[in-house]
């Protein structure tokens, strides 16, 4: 049987394996100095540039001026936080001024916004060192990680396998040590599922919780929020302080909770060995006092996946497009070329028939939340498939299209609730699976106090992915 996490839990001995909290300390302590860790992360990113290619598009002039500022304010004592000095990547589809932002479009490829988006701007206030861009699919509309521009990404787990989309670059970076904080997206999943595919905690605010400004045009109203991706919930936490200047953090230990637990959505097929691990953890919750109550998922959230998401996305890749020359198409993959053809034929019917399951949704959500603090479902109902495959054409031996892995995800946007992604631990094949946690609006402060209990008390240990030790990508 192949090595579990703890296993293969190492002590860093680099720095870029380092946590942020544990970088902080040592530039506090004066043991290591953010030029030091930079470099020693721009070495990492180098080495496994070419087996996982998560970062395309690096600015390592900038960081290391960044860098050494940094350096200078800890020498005066007067870090701009925590987190001032610690190297950061930021998703392709977030304005970094200055760096190409190219959604991973042909139609983007000139795009170099001179401005930060406002999660950017805040991130580098707090003094955070900017290596630059992520990869990303095209438009980030896909649940894997390919695009005309750069090509596939590879999981650190595994390389010849998807890590997932479309925060596919972020997570790859942060779980191979390139950086130990992403910024990321997530409209329908895209922070959540990645972070189940590499073993890492991820965050999907609540509708509003990180406020967005000066970003890209708007593709999925009211459902896209940023979020950090980290190791650790200790990093992940430093880095909502920075994002979410509003949120407030629980004050007390949270008490014994009323868990709801979705193992499938409706008849949906989900992997066995995601099933295994995620019953596995729902045991552990219970031996920490939790009450853990398996039930079947909402219609609601079933109706929303199968006839209010596809309009939502198609008619939003339709209107972002509107303004572009005709022919625009052409410069497409075939698969969005395809997603924008069915937003351009719905009518506003279809979209005001979308918005009412939306509604619907959310107040069906709400009724669950009366009479449970929590939702707990696997992040995916799918294992990791090939990288440069859109997803995988069976689940548990059944057929399924191209969203039949993401029907765990995309009813939280829908709904504006706050969500965790946290690892369950590997399947025997030594690949991550992930959980995750959903609360009720305005409650994304519990959800990172659970959280942190979950680290310490029930989580596997963080190791290094062991493919990243080999010299070749598998064949």
């Amino acid at each position: 049987m192949p090595p579990t996490h703890a296993t293969h839990a190492t002590h860093a001995t680099h720095a870029w394996q380092m946590t942020a909290e544990a970088l902080s300390q040592a530039f506090a302590r004066r043991t290591l100095s953010p030029v030091e860790a930079l470099l020693s992360v721009l070495g990492q990113a180098d080495a496994v540039h070419p087996r996982l290619n998560a970062l395309v598009v690096r600015d390592d002039a900038a960081a290391l001026a960044a860098a050494q500022a940094s350096e200078e304010r800890w020498h005066r004592g007067a870090p701009l936080s925590p987190l001032d000095g610690v190297p950061l990547t930021v998703k392709d589809n977030i304005p970094v001024a200055g760096l190409p932002c190219r959604w991973g479009s042909r139609l983007f490829a000139d795009h170099r916004p001179a401005r930060d988006e406002s999660p950017v701007a805040r991130l580098r206030a707090g003094g955070m060192v900017i290596l630059g861009k992520t990869n990303v699919p095209e438009f980030t509309l896909q649940g894997y990680t390919d695009n005309p521009l750069f090509g596939p990404t590879g999981n650190p787990w595994a390389p010849a396998l998807t890590p997932g989309g479309s925060s596919g670059g972020a997570v790859a970076a942060v779980a191979a040590g390139i950086g130990p904080l992403a910024l990321g997206t997530d409209g329908g999943g895209s922070i959540r599922r990645p972070c189940g595919f590499t073993g890492l905690y991820g965050f999907k605010p609540g509708r509003g919780v990180v406020p967005r400004a000066d970003g890209l045009p708007v593709l999925l109203p009211g459902l896209e929020e940023a979020g950090p991706i980290a190791r650790s919930m200790g990093d992940l936490q430093l880095a909502l302080r920075l994002l979410a200047p509003g949120l407030a953090p629980l004050a007390h230990r949270p008490g014994p909770l009323r868990i709801a637990c979705w193992r499938a959505i409706g008849d949906s097929p989900v992997d066995a060995a995601i099933l295994a691990r995620s019953d596995a953890a729902a045991e552990r919750l219970r031996a920490l006092g939790h009450t853990v109550v398996e039930q079947p998922s909402l219609p609601e959230v079933e109706a929303f996946n199968r006839q209010a998401w596809p309009v939502i996305a198609s008619t939003g890749l339709a209107a972002v497009l509107r303004g572009h020359p005709d022919g625009a198409e052409r410069q497409l993959s075939p698969a969005l070329a395809g997603l924008l053809a069915q937003g351009r034929a719905h009518t506003a019917v279809d979209l005001f028939q979308a918005q009412a399951l939306q509604r619907a949704l959310a107040k069906a959500l709400q009724g669950l939340f009366g009479q449970h603090d929590l939702l707990l479902t696997p992040a995916s109902a799918a294992l990791p498939w090939p990288a440069d495959e859109s997803h995988p054409g069976t689940i548990a031996g059944r057929p399924v299209d191209g969203r039949g892995h993401a029907v765990f995800t995309a009813f939280v946007n829908g709904a504006g609730l706050p969500a965790l992604a946290l690892p369950a631990g590997p399947t025997d094949d030594g690949l991550p699976v992930g959980l995750q946690l959903v609360a009720p609006r305005g409650g994304d402060a519990l959800l990172c106090a659970v959280g942190v209990m979950y680290e310490r008390e029930a989580a596997p240990a963080w190791c290094w992915p062991p493919a990243l030790d080999k010299e070749e990508m598998p064949s």
